[in-house]
């Protein structure tokens, strides 16, 4: 018997409308789900009207399940692979299940579509033609700034995720270790209340609500650069 094939799908990272046809497709197909958190998977399935078996798959404990989900795969299913929202493995679950399937010898085929780095970086405003993903920092103040010092001489647009409790911390910390470069906070992608909020670090903690936004934001900080951004 042939395995099966690991499907790694991008699901949207609000408005639903953001599903791609062929991620239908996949997941009307496919023998079962991973997915990050049931709840919010079937949400998104109910949606489009799929009923497949979810199989529970998050951190920390990612790796219990895995064992499980190869087993289903080297038996001959079909089996995708979702988060709750965005593409699987880029700052969520899904790095380990891809590579103990490919140490297997199973096909790993990604369903790409959205992704909220870069949908931010896409609209940021900020350059697009070289960029570094960090995903989320370090929680603690000093790993953040050791962080950010590593960062000082990167040329490309810096690409942070954040919960928005924390940007202005994270802001007053770029600016004491990066000076007062452009950046970007887009927050709520694809959402009712989805805002991009763009200026020069020391603007930014110096607008008001700053330190009461709502929901998941994206942090794009310029890089190194002798050119100012002006809009």
């Amino acid at each position: 018997m042939n395995p099966g094939t690991l499907f790694v799908v991008a699901t949207p990272i609000g408005n639903l409308e953001d599903m791609t046809f062929r991620a239908v497709r996949v997941l009307g197909e496919v023998g079962a789900i991973a997915c990050e958190d049931t709840r919010q998977t079937l949400k998104l399935l109910n949606r489009y009207q799929i009923k497949k078996p979810l199989i529970s798959y998050y951190q920390p404990h990612e790796g219990r399940k895995i064992p499980e989900i190869l087993g289903l795969l080297l038996g001959g299913k079909d089996i995708a692979l979702v988060s709750d929202s965005g593409t699987p493995g880029i700052s969520d679950p899904g790095y380990r299940l891809v590579v103990e399937a490919l140490r297997s010898g199973i096909k790993v085929v990604p369903v790409p579509g959205p992704n909220a780095a870069a949908s931010a970086l896409s609209a940021s405003g900020l350059p697009t033609h070289r960029f570094v993903f960090i995903g989320f920092p370090p929680p603690k103040a000093a790993a953040v700034r050791k962080l950010l010092l590593s960062l000082v001489e990167t040329e490309g647009t810096l690409v942070f995720y954040l919960p928005t409790r924390k940007v202005e911390d994270f802001l007053g910390l770029v600016l004491e270790t990066m000076g007062d470069r452009f950046a970007v906070i887009a927050r709520e992608l694809t959402k009712i209340h989805e805002e991009f909020i763009r200026g020069q670090v020391s603007a930014l903690l110096a607008k008001p609500g700053i330190s009461s936004l709502k929901g998941e934001a994206v942090a794009l900080i310029q890089g190194k650069s002798r050119k100012a951004i002006i809009f």
